[in-house]
């Protein structure tokens, strides 16, 4: 099963909550109640005051001062045992689109099914009214290669929509290509122009990697707002819950060279966090040119992301390029106001992959910029070992130092990009590849080649500073690839007793660093 597949029905078990209706609001000056009111029927007005993000707040407030309740959802007629290919042969009616004729932006409504068993609430706002969609199967059309007697339109059980996918003609004016999609937990992905579905994001991480168990919180809820005409963004707001925590989100999602989703996270905890993941992205690395020694594979890489890149709150740019560990591996950098951070996809060669099939060179990067101060923390990095591509194991976020205490309120804003490149124009050289294999003198050590990007660099040659927490740096050369518009650092690393070491490498000039800080992590196998 992959790791996304594992993650979202896991959700169901840890950390997942029946849909919410805010039908308290319809009458003025009632208390909101979301747990407590019936699901509206279809084109009920759920509040007549004018709807935004400060009701979805008090909603998420309220609800952390209750227990937290899972759903009890059925699957039934239908949509009840299906497998991979019966669930991607039920398809969403163009036709009932709700944005039909706007020719900016469409909306489909996606099926529960498979492992999407947690119903959820989808409600259209549209001039400050906010209306809640009825689950009706009539919405899908069922390819009869694998539904030949036909759907069942008459048992529908309590079953509510999965999430919601967002079309936009990104790539071609007359194709409504899909650029995000909110689907399982509170997982959703985007792409921009040109690129292909990858690494996805979150609303919170909690316990990722844990011995105690990670815990999935769920998006109960979305109000998704009628665009305006010739209006480049969509405005989405979702309601969080899980077992520690609940929360309100705002996203306005901007598609197109770079999609940019500007996003505002307020969160009440039911009790003190500490293991949280602010602003998560979740990737996939089975090996590149650095780790593939244990892979007998005909592709040089197979991965979504194969770098870990941050800009500190001192302006250092580091790049950690990510490994396939044989062990859980966690790293984290500590900060204070980080500038940002994200898993970016820089081998954007087809020969770096040779898989026709799924062009990973066409992954998109993403990277998360902080607005406002986020203090002190550190910039984690989670990775899991694999043993194929179907997996996602590779986990970033921002865990703050402090625990976010039950009863108070946290807000974090960020803007996250999905892009080709990480946003960051700096002119500092960045490490294009990093390659590593046994030394051939000793059989003990490890030769770790590095290239960086030439072209920054006048006629004189940096500095190479390579340092490593344990063991000792051997042998190391600097030397200009002028065909490839590279400079190439070679060393070899001798370990020592420890199972860990971080590697660590910057050319630096005289006046100081040239180019980004370069980790790695060594393992012994």
């Amino acid at each position: 099963m992959h790791r996304r597949s594992f993650v979202m029905s896991s959700a169901a078990a840890l950390a997942a909550a029946g849909g919410f209706s805010n039908a308290a609001f319809a009458q003025e000056g009632a208390t909101p109640d979301p747990v407590a009111q019936d699901t509206p029927e279809s084109g009920e007005i759920v509040t007549p005051d004018r709807f935004d993000f400060n009701e979805v707040i008090e909603i998420a407030r309220q609800t952390a001062g209750r227990e937290y309740v899972a759903p009890a959802s059925t699957l039934e007629g239908s949509f009840a045992g299906l497998n991979y290919d019966q669930y991607r042969a039920i398809r969403y009616r163009r036709d009932r689109d709700p944005w039909a004729g706007n020719r900016d932006f469409a909306l489909d409504l996606l099926p529960p099914g498979a492992i999407f068993h947690e119903p959820v609430e989808i409600n259209l706002v549209s001039d400050g009214v906010a209306t809640t969609l009825k689950f009706d199967p009539r919405l899908f059309e069922f390819d009869t290669a694998q539904f030949p007697d036909g759907p069942d339109y008459d048992t529908v059980g309590n079953m509510g929509f999965s999430g919601f996918r967002l079309r936009t003609p990104l790539n071609r004016p007359d194709v409504m290509d899909e650029f995000a999609v909110f689907q399982g937990a509170s997982y959703f992905r985007a792409v921009s122009r040109g690129t292909l579905y990858g690494l996805s994001a979150r609303g919170l991480a909690i316990n990722t990697g844990r011995p105690e168990g990670e815990e999935f919180p769920i998006f109960r809820s979305f109000w998704i707002y009628d665009p305006e005409s010739q209006e480049r963004s969509v405005r989405v707001n979702a309601l969080l819950d899980s077992r520690s925590i609940t929360g309100a989100y705002e996203f306005i999602l901007s598609p197109g060279a770079e999609t940019i989703i500007n996003t505002r996270a307020v969160l009440f905890p039911r009790r003190d966090v500490q293991n949280i993941g602010i602003a998560p992205l979740t990737s996939m690395y089975w090996f590149g040119p650095g780790d593939r020694s244990r892979i007998d594979d005909y592709r040089p890489s197979v991965h979504d992301s194969d770098g870990l890149q941050m800009l500190t709150g001192s302006e250092t740019r580091i790049w950690r390029a990510l490994s396939g560990p044989t062990t859980l591996q966690f790293s984290s950098f500590m900060d204070n106001d980080p500038l940002g951070f994200g898993l970016a996809q820089r081998a954007r060669d087809f020969r770096s992959y040779e898989d026709a099939e799924a062009r990973y060179e066409l992954r998109p990067s993403a990277w998360i910029a902080p607005q406002g101060d986020w203090g002190r923390g550190s910039v984690t990095l989670v990775e899991i070992p694999v043993e194929n591509e179907f997996n996602d194991n590779i986990v970033s976020f921002w865990q703050p130092a402090d625990p976010l205490k039950a009863g108070e309120r946290h807000e974090f804003s960020y803007t996250l990009t999905f892009s080709e490149q990480i946003p960051d124009s700096a002119p500092i050289s960045r490490v294009l590849r990093t390659m590593s294999g046994r030394a051939v003198n000793n059989p003990q050590a490890r030769n770790y080649i590095v290239d960086f990007d030439l072209s920054l660099f006048g006629g004189d040659d940096p500095v190479a500073q390579i340092k490593a927490s344990s063991g000792r740096i051997g042998e190391s050369y600097l030397k200009r690839l002028p065909a490839k518009d590279r400079m190439r650092l070679s060393f070899e690393f001798i370990p020592d007793s420890s199972r860990v070491v971080d590697l660590s490498a910057v050319l630096n000039g005289p006046e100081g660093p040239l180019s980004e800080t370069w980790v790695a992590r060594w393992s012994r196998e």
